[in-house]
């Protein structure tokens, strides 16, 4: 018995000896834990459990030169709940009424929102999708709804936000607009990006189950701040003029694709820019900036600076006679040929430019510059052919002038072939460029196409418009070049868009495309030769001639040559389509009552003009056809109220043509 009592106390003393021991492990694993190493578990646990998620600034906003957004940033939410986070008689209470509005929200019935619900809530899901793709202020509202409003941990609203990029106006400018993403940077975007980009935001988030992350709160430990604004130059009406007139253009010709621009004459601003390239479907788009980043032969459009030169060196007048034989002649085994069979005659310097005789330019450039060639390419270099613009969009095009000293690419032809657009290549934005310092009585500015940069209200940078050259040629030259310009609109190659009720100055271009030599698949040789199918049709001038406000080019690549392929043709109509709608909706004291009259004899003219005009605009116009904008902008600028019905072109106005225009009256547009 006693032996017994023995093991017992015996037993006793090693089962309390062994749970001593254990008890010392746990205290000293748990002074590991806590005192230890215990930073380095709560930094792991933290890093498991907890992170710091990004919450990106909106960019800043890109506007027009009037005020509307051209590019913003617009929040996208994620809605999700957490069903397990109500209490049971929270959830129970409410969920019919927030199953009824979201039925009201986002379209499907009640009961299967209901139903959906208690499913999630039956199988505990922590993480239930509500709705992709909510915009802001739906997104106020659902934060609203029942169980919603109790927030992150009492009602489970869980949501995630993110940024996408919006153009307003939709896909129109939309190259020039730019972007900044993945696709790189391009246009006024890319080129501004820096300015544009807000600092980020930080949210601290949990994890809950199967990867999935909560807010730990409805507050963020970081808030985002937005991006500054650019204001363009861009002229909403403009461009939707521009657009709507090229793109008719290029669909009625199945061109491969154009574009145009409409510069301001004083200052160099952009008012309007338009890319549209074709797909294989037939459809277009902003596919490329042509006009920045094409570099191609002019043709004809190049032979103003050819006259320029010429003129200002004296050594022609536009009184110079040219004999321009039977319209065809060879330079050294070279056909240089002109438009009309059997050619013009002999005719004046002016009448060459006029009726763009290739002959007769030829022949003028030839005898004056074939010894000195030096002395016209220097003149290129003036009038700023030699070298990029310098946007600070990316993406120009390299001009190329021959040069006479470098005999590897310089030939007996260069000169000749130089004077009337061929073995040049030279951006439609240049080529713009030197119009707009005719119609600017010398001066020439760079093309711009941002206002401002600021900062909220604050303007950061204003920019202020920068003078290339400060005189390109004599106040005589320009005189008679603008004149010999009109000349082309009123007698001479584009006489088809002339019209009587306002001014137009500029010249037609017509190129053959040159077909590169390249090998095929079957390692043959191909091309190394100017194409009799394809063509680039081109128009560039300005307007109106007394006093140019605008300038502007048009170049159409590959119309259909069935259809017709002259730039007078194809390119001077939508020269012609925008300058008249411009005419039409600008403020009459802007384009017609500035123009003050220079000259008694033409005062009787310009009188009889007025009245004409004002007959005309006291008139209902006939707008079917239109866009619903075009129209709106005429109508409302004869001081109607305007009322649409659909969208698309007009079909019919509730007030007829020709009736006296009422002030304040209400005309209904009915759209197709």
């Amino acid at each position: 018995m006693e032996h017994h009592k023995k093991n017992i106390v015996k037993r006793f003393y090693i089962i309390g000896g062994v749970m001593s021991l254990l008890l010392l492990a746990i205290i000293a694993r748990v002074v590991n834990l806590q005192y230890v190493n215990g930073d380095k578990y709560k930094q792991r646990s933290s890093e498991l459990t907890l992170k710091q998620d990004t919450i990106f600034a909106n960019k800043g906003n890109v506007y027009a030169s009037d005020g509307n957004l051209l590019a913003t940033s617009m929040s996208k939410f994620t809605i999700r709940m957490d069903v397990m986070a109500p209490t049971l008689k929270v959830f129970n209470a409410e969920v019919g009424n927030l199953a009824s509005s979201l039925a009201d929200m986002f379209g499907n019935s009640k009961s299967d929102y209901e139903a959906k619900l208690r499913r999630a809530r039956k199988v505990g899901n922590r993480y239930l999708l509500i709705a992709k793709n909510v915009g802001y202020n739906d997104y106020l509202k659902v934060k609203q709804f029942p169980i919603f409003k109790l927030g992150v941990y009492r009602g489970g609203f869980i949501t995630k936000q993110r940024t996408v990029r919006a153009h307003p106006i939709g896909k129109i400018a939309e190259r020039t607009i730019g972007y900044d993403d993945f696709r790189g940077e391009v246009g006024i975007e890319g080129a501004f990006a820096d300015f544009l980009e807000g600092s980020n935001g930080l949210r601290w988030k949990q994890k809950i189950a199967k990867g999935q992350w909560k807010p730990i709160s409805d507050v963020n430990e970081k808030e985002p701040i937005n991006g500054h604004d650019v204001i363009t130059t861009i002229d909403v009406n403009i461009q939707d003029i521009t657009h709507h007139a090229l793109l008719r253009q290029l669909e009625y010709f199945e061109a491969d694709h154009g574009c145009a621009v409409v510069m301001e004459t004083a200052t160099g601003e952009v008012k309007a820019i338009s890319n549209l390239g074709r797909t294989s479907e037939g459809k277009y788009y902003e596919k490329r900036n042509y006009a920045l980043w094409e570099s191609h032969e002019p043709g004809s459009t190049f032979k103003l600076a050819s006259f320029m030169a010429a003129l200002e060196d004296r050594v022609i007048d536009t009184s110079t006679i040219v004999d321009t034989e039977k319209g065809k002649i060879f330079i050294h085994n070279r056909k240089v040929e002109d438009s009309r069979r059997g050619g013009f005659g002999v005719i004046s310097a002016a009448r060459v430019f006029e009726l763009s005789s290739n002959v007769g330019i030829v022949k003028l450039m030839k005898e004056h510059y074939d010894e000195n060639p030096e002395k016209f390419t220097d003149k290129l270099a003036e009038y700023g052919f030699t070298k990029p613009v310098g946007f600070r969009i990316k993406g120009e095009g390299k001009p190329y002038i021959p040069n006479p000293k470098d005999k590897k690419r310089w030939n007996k032809i260069s000169l000749e072939w130089m004077s009337w657009g061929y073995g040049v290549s030279v951006t439609p934005m240049q080529t713009l460029m030197f119009y707009n310092a005719v119609a600017n009585d010398g001066v020439m500015v760079k093309p711009m196409f941002v206002k401002e940069l600021r900062r909220g209200n604050v303007v950061e940078e204003r920019f202020k418009p920068e003078v290339v050259n400060p005189k390109i040629a004599s106040q005589l030259t320009l005189n008679k070049l603008k004149k010999v310009m009109e000349n082309v609109v009123v007698k001479g190659t584009a006489d088809n868009i002339y019209s009587p009720r306002f001014s137009m100055a500029g010249k037609t271009g017509t190129a053959k495309k040159f077909i590169p030599r390249v090998k095929n698949k079957n390692g043959e040789y191909e091309g190394g030769y100017y194409s009799n199918q394809k063509y680039v049709a081109s128009f560039a001038g300005f307007f109106p001639v007394d006093r140019p406000k605008y300038s502007c080019i048009v170049v159409i690549h590959e119309p259909k040559k069935e259809k017709g392929y002259y730039g007078a043709t194809v390119a001077a109509p939508v020269f012609k389509e925008i300058a008249q709608k411009i005419y039409a909706t600008s403020p009459e004291d802007e384009i017609i009552n500035s123009r003050k009259v220079q000259f008694a004899s033409l005062e009787k003219d310009y009188q009889e003009f007025e009245k004409i005009q004002a007959e005309e605009y006291s008139r209902i116009p006939n707008v079917k056809g239109m866009t619903g904008m075009d129209a709106v902008a005429l109508l409302e600028n004869l001081g109607l109220k305007v009322k649409l019905n659909g969208i698309g072109k007009v079909q019919s106005q509730s007030i007829k043509k020709g009736e006296k225009v009422m002030k304040g009256s209400i005309i209904i547009l009915k759209l197709s």
